[in-house]
């Protein structure tokens, strides 16, 4: 094993043990997100990334509404952009979005997954790829079952997996259906799920 290097003053540095969190949401998911989003600190050691199903008729207002709400940056994705720690970045309507093994964006207009356009089993399934044990995985409030086959694909290669509650959530369709497959590590209520987040993010509970 590869000892970290060590900082000034002899201390070993360590890295944070994961670099994406990768959420979903459907039904009832914007005041979710917005609650779960306007908790992480300006100082996030990983990216997150967001699928959160949209009307393809309608330009998105959501980089605005939890860009007021929120420390980090928030972005609409982009084809080509690279995902950087500390940033939010959004699928855009009408868009699957993809993460790749160098941290960039990919965007397709490939068929519904689900029923659906973006899927967030492509994205959750695009992260565990790319990121492996490094990569958390958050299901939201939301009708359907998006987001089932991603979460056990994440769960393969590693990962982490986070559900909200039924009792906390408006839809509880997507978190049922990803409970279902018995790969989730922590059911928890939509107030629990922020501090989860950080206590993982900072390697102080694992499953």
């Amino acid at each position: 094993m590869v000892t970290p290097p060590e900082r000034p003053g002899g201390r070993q540095r360590t890295n944070p043990p994961f670099d994406i969190v990768a959420i979903a949401a459907s039904a009832g998911g914007v005041f979710a997100l917005t609650d779960i989003l306007q908790k992480m600190p300006a100082d996030l050691p990983a990216s997150i990334v967001v699928v959160q199903h949209l009307d393809p008729r309608h330009r998105s207002l959501m980089p605005q509404i939890f860009g007021r709400r929120s420390h980090l940056p928030v972005h609409q994705a982009v084809e080509g952009m690279t995902v950087e720690s500390g940033h939010i970045y959004l699928a855009p309507p009408d868009r699957h979005m993809l993460i790749n093994s160098d941290a960039t964006v990919s965007l397709t207009q490939t068929e519904l997954v689900n029923f659906v356009r973006p899927s967030a089993d492509l994205l959750f399934e695009s992260v565990a790829a790319a990121y492996g044990e490094r990569a958390i995985a958050v299901v939201l409030t939301g009708a359907g079952k998006d987001g089932s086959m991603g979460v056990t694909a994440i769960k393969k290669r590693g990962g982490t997996v986070i559900v909200q509650d039924e009792a906390t959530s408006e839809f509880f369709g997507m978190p049922s259906a990803a409970i279902r497959t018995g790969t989730v590590d922590f059911v928890l209520s939509l107030d629990e799920i922020p501090a989860a987040l950080l206590t993982l993010l900072a390697g102080e509970m694992r499953d």
